[in-house]
């Protein structure tokens, strides 16, 4: 007999099969005869085929056959003999669960190996027709902690368990805390398989409990919720009783993600096996789910019982140990100056004459640059500044900028940047709350109790003690404080000090290759973190910063053209100022922006699809793209990965592995190390750590956490995450209500305070909107308020744009008459009512008398298709939702219209309706 092909296989995880030794007694012609007698007798054995094969790997030939499943046709169950070179025979028998039984299973075997027939009026009677296609298996729900991988969907993986004493309650109990370790889940459900029925069975894992009621409740099966059809559990548990004589496989394909089969043996040990899918589950994670399973068992058999269910632990304190080392990356040799001035002026006696900084009016090489900082810091000191202060800085971006920020480093001090176009409120209560008692700025600054405003240039004048101005030597002290949105109503400043910025200036300069023939971009605002990375990234490795005018940086043409033009090949951007990038070039009849060598993507997350176009047209060989996750309690960046093609088709969330001296580890809300693949909060050590919040002691120590055993210090990023085997962080988004606006971190709360403090609103909700297409432009704060009377959505608007940021204003502003509450009393955002798109205040309709203008038409029906709301004549874009991403998109449908070319300053200015007609039809009289 020859193995042959015998139709189309059922669904494998509808399939079981027994392995069984026969009898060296026992040959071919023997079972043949057998089956003769037995088949006709028995007719749930009816088409029962027999076929034989040999082998040269003796268990490879019976694993390949036990896992194959039976043909969609008649036959019940297929049964194959291998041969195996020693002489011995294995009968493999494989059956559709639905149709024969495992009792029925293994009464063939034994009849088949020489064991007892039945009796003739034992036959049994025919079973049922089948009814068809055999049930496809239940859609899979999906696992984030499986790390699977797509190419290998279909590919079995397999481990072996063994559990010493304990009974199946004990098993499901250790099943369900292990899970909730690895979701993070406290109602985890797990599969299980009733007839031949998939069920869910919930369980609630609160762990304060004692361990001694958990396995009560466990022993009683008090699960909370049994639903039955659909089976969606990443991991079900089967149970059997143990018979050494043949092995049996409950199933050839995992019946869920994970699927286990514990066998009892009767000393009350138990034997079991995992089957998993390697495309949902990859086999390091596989195998240590497995692994944990039988270690959470054997925990919760030897703790006390009174004790908590935390004090559980899965893993050994060697593979907590061995899981912290992999996301921490080994520190470079120490940089010599650990003070940004003292490295810039290293750079200096090296390369006194190459060109350091430029803007549009004015170039300093490196000698010029060190000259005006060391004339401005003079200047401070005469003013009365002296080491140790925090010194406000608010100017807009140009040479003088880098020039003061660098100044007041030199004197020892920390600089507050503030940008010029924030609001005068927002600016006045930095000043206050950061402690500074000078400002440089120019022109108006707010008034603060004890606070002195200088510009510049009367820096210079009042430099009259040059080199006599004290300097400060330590690395540690502060170098700047930065403020960033805080849940309380108000910005919360993070001091850092000057060894974390050249610490990761070291780390970044190995790694992305920087050099002194590098130019530079500076395109972020200086109160923006992103900025201390293009500045100091650039000059304390002798490139070149050419300086983004601010209306450039709002232009993606003009910014395309200042690349090309200024030869630049490091560019740093977050994912939403390069996505526009991205469409300008692809508009662009030419690819001049080819002397970029390196883009440096971060401040937000990145959604790698954004990238397919750009690949589609530049080298990812010749163009280095890289992902850089950080915030900035921890210096700007934290890892690094080089984006692939292949990431942008996956759509890969791996932001890379830790820089050389950072540290990045993910842990539970106890702060407990969590094993590969699991989701939790991102933690981060290493050179990066900031010093801590000004002024909010109890936020520092609840953020920041000083390691007793290692005397290390993490800060506790609020993010989302899981760690790969390769030590490499895929970051999963919040846990919190902060949120992440084209490269911004906003808390809600904030917005929320600032809508409070409004006379004219009583209650107030704000939620965060992300459009699934991924376009960043639509990606929206809205807002819900409770009016007083009187109040309109108008005049609230007016006021959060007196305190709050551009990027923080809300897209809509919705009234309602109440708020929709939890049965706990918090707002059910899920009852908020959808968006009131562009406030829909009072501006005039669309289409109406007095509109017959070609131009308005045009204007009206862009803002309206953009805006999605109804735009009126007297209508302020801005007012309506309207961002710097959406006008670049206005902008270019404007110019398909054939209607003349406008700058991005130009429709600032122009902001209404009525306004920005005119001003087309200004520059186009003829129109």
């Amino acid at each position: 007999m020859t193995l042959g092909v015998d139709g189309e296989p059922s669904h494998a995880y509808d399939c079981h099969s027994l392995v069984l030794r026969l009898p060296s007694s026992v040959g071919t012609e023997d079972v043949q005869r057998i089956m003769g007698r037995v088949v006709p007798r028995m007719p749930e054995y009816r088409g029962l085929r027999l076929w034989e094969t040999s082998s040269t790997s003796q268990s490879d030939r019976v694993q390949k056959e036990a896992a194959r499943p039976i043909a969609r046709s008649r036959a019940t169950v297929r049964g194959v003999l291998v041969r195996h070179p020693d002489g011995s025979t294995d009968l493999v028998l494989v059956a559709r669960r639905s149709q024969l039984g495992k009792a029925d299973l293994t009464r063939l075997a034994v009849m088949l190996s020489g064991g007892a027939e039945p009796a003739p009026d034992t036959a049994s009677s025919p079973p049922a027709p089948s009814a068809g296609q055999p049930t496809p298996p239940p859609p899979w729900p999906e696992v984030p902690w499986g790390l699977g991988e797509r190419r290998c969907a279909g590919e079995i993986g397999t481990v072996r368990l063994n559990l010493a004493q304990g009974d199946a309650a004990l098993l499901v109990a250790a099943t369900v805390l292990t899970l909730s370790r690895y979701n993070g889940d406290r109602e985890p459900g797990i599969g299980r398989v009733t007839g031949d029925a998939l069920t869910i069975d919930s369980f609630t894992v609160d762990e304060r409990e004692a361990v001694s009621n958990y396995l009560d409740r466990m022993a009683r099966s008090a699960a909370k919720a049994q639903s039955q059809g659909e089976a969606r559990a990443p991991v079900g548990v089967l149970f059997g009783e143990l018979d050494e004589t043949c092995e049996y496989r409950p199933c050839l394909a995992p019946m869920f993600p994970l699927t286990f089969y514990w066998e009892h043996r009767p000393d009350g040990s138990f034997r079991g096996r995992c089957w998993y899918d390697r495309g949902v589950v990859a086999p390091e994670i596989g195998d240590r789910f497995a692994q944990h399973i039988v270690q959470a068992a054997d925990s919760l058999t030897t703790i006390a019982g009174e004790r908590p269910l935390g004090d559980i632990d899965f893993m050994t304190s060697e593979e907590e140990e061995a899981i912290l080392r992999s996301g921490v990356t080994l520190p470079t040799t120490p940089c010599a100056a650990p003070r940004i001035d003292q490295l810039f002026t290293e750079i200096v006696r090296k390369q006194p004459d190459s060109p350091a900084v430029s803007d549009t009016l004015d170039s300093l090489n490196y000698r010029e640059l060190e000259a005006l900082a060391e004339s401005l810091a003079a200047g401070l000191h005469a003013l009365g500044v002296s080491s140790g202060d925090r010194v406000g800085v608010c100017l807009e971006r140009g040479v003088t900028l880098v020039a003061t920020l660098l100044a007041v480093l030199k004197l020892g001090c920390a600089f507050v940047p503030m940008d010029v176009r924030h609001p005068k409120e927002r600016q006045r209560y930095i000043a206050a709350d950061s402690g500074v008692s000078t400002v440089v700025a120019e022109g108006e600054f707010p008034e603060v109790e004890g606070l002195r405003k200088v510009t510049p240039g009367e820096l210079v004048l009042a430099d009259g003690q040059s080199g006599d101005h004290i300097r400060g030597t330590l690395g540690d002290c502060p170098a700047y404080a930065i403020y960033t949105s805080g849940s309380t109503g108000h910005p919360k400043g993070v001091l850092v000090p000057h060894s974390n910025v050249t610490a990761l200036i070291r780390a970044a300069e190995q790694e992305l290759s920087f050099t002194a023939d590098d130019v530079w971009t500076f395109f972020h605002s200086s109160a923006f973190d992103f900025s201390i990375w293009e500045i100091w990234g650039c000059l304390l490795t002798g490139g070149t910063l050419v300086v983004v005018p601010y209306w450039v940086s709002r232009s993606p043409e003009e910014f395309r053209e200042l690349l090309a033009r200024s030869h630049v090949t490091v560019l740093s951007q977050t994912p939403s100022a390069f996505g526009q990038l991205i469409e300008a070039d692809l508009a662009s009849s030419s690819s001049d922006v080819t002397r970029l060598r390196l883009v440096v993507l971060g401040g937000e997350p990145l959604d790698t699809r954004i990238l397919l176009r750009w690949f589609s047209r530049h080298s990812h060989t010749a163009c280095r793209i890289v992902n850089m996750f950080g915030i900035t309690e921890t210096t700007v960046h934290v890892t690094v990965r080089t984006v692939t093609p292949a990431d942008t088709e996956r759509g890969s969330k791996n932001v890379g592995h830790a820089l050389p001296g950072w540290s990045v580890s993910v842990r539970d809300e106890r702060g407990r190390i969590l094993p590969y693949g699991a989701v939790g909060e991102i933690w981060v050590g290493g050179a990066g750590v900031a010093i801590g919040y000004l002024g909010r002691h109890e936020l520092t120590a609840e953020r920041f956490i000083e390691d007793d055993t290692t005397g290390l210090r993490f800060y506790r990023t609020g993010d989302r995450g899981r760690l790969r085997p390769d030590g490499s962080l895929d970051h999963l988004g919040r846990w919190d209500d902060q949120v992440n606006v084209r490269g911004h971190r906003i808390e809600l709360d904030e917005i929320r305070s600032v809508l409070m403090a409004s006379p004219l609103v009583l209650q107030a909700a704000v939620t965060h909107f992300n459009d699934p297409t991924s376009d960043a432009a639509r990606t929206r704060i809205d807002a819900y308020a409770v009016l007083a009377p009187g109040g309109t959505t108008r005049a609230v608007l007016r006021h959060c744009r007196s305190v709050l940021p551009e990027y923080m204003i809300p897209a809509t502003l919705t009234a309602v008459e109440a708020l929709p509450l939890t049965i706990n009393g918090k707002v059910d955002h899920t009852l908020l009512p959808p968006p009131t798109m562009g406030f829909m205040a009072q501006g005039e309709p669309l289409h109406g008398e007095g509109l017959a203008d070609p131009v308005v038409e045009k204007v009206l029906e862009s803002w309206s298709r953009h805006l999605h709301t109804n735009v009126g004549i007297s209508d302020n874009f801005f007012e309506l939702g309207g961002n710097s991403l959406l006008v670049v998109r206005v902008l270019a449908e404007l110019r398909k219209m054939n209607l003349p070319e406008v700058t991005v300053q130009q429709f600032y200015r122009h902001s209404t309706a009525a306004r920005f007609a005119a001003l087309l039809r200004d520059l186009t009289p003829d129109y």
